[in-house]
């Protein structure tokens, strides 16, 4: 690689590292090309992504980052899963190590938080980003369907009990 490689390479990895709120460090040597599509898919469709550089450039990158903390994990080779939403990419990492031995994570960063392979385990198990708007949202509409409801059942009680007394008459 020529030095406008490496330097372009750098800008794009420090663009990375400055704009995703969770980068994921993984060891992915024993793992095949399909595998590491597989991967690269999966992190795709839940909105991260999957990067493979060179440590020496990914550290030089890193420098005036938040993520700075990561720095002493990339040794050997490595593997960067990156995502805007703080769940995604430790959620596909981690169930991508569960199926496959070789990949191995290491641990990450989201913001300034350095985080273990427990704490990336941990933020998996969260809900997403989406799942939350959802709740949230079923949260709210819950109120105004139990009022629809409530204001609904004296008008349907008065009805019933008109018809109980029409039926009564005409019974008589």
């Amino acid at each position: 690689m020529d030095r406008a490689g490496k330097a372009e390479s750098i800008t794009e990895l420090g663009e990375v590292f400055k704009t995703s709120n969770v980068v994921v460090v993984a060891h992915y040597s024993g793992l095949t090309v399909a595998q590491m599509q597989t991967l690269r898919q999966q992190m795709k469709q839940a909105g991260g992504h999957v990067k493979v550089a060179k440590n020496r450039l990914a550290k030089i990158a890193l420098k005036d980052t938040d993520v700075a903390s990561i720095a002493s994990l990339l040794k050997g080779p490595t593997v960067l899963a990156y995502s805007g939403d703080p769940v995604a990419a430790p959620k596909v990492a981690v169930d991508f190590a569960k199926a496959n031995e070789a990949f191995v994570i290491l641990g990450g960063s989201m913001g300034k938080t350095a985080l273990d392979p427990n704490g990336v385990k941990a933020l998996a198990s969260l809900p997403s980003l989406d799942e939350l708007r959802a709740k949230i949202v079923g949260l709210l509409v819950a109120p105004a369907t139990k009022i629809a409801q409530l204001t609904n059942a004296p008008a349907a009680k008065v009805a019933r009990v008109i018809s109980a007394y029409a039926s009564k008459d005409a019974a008589a």
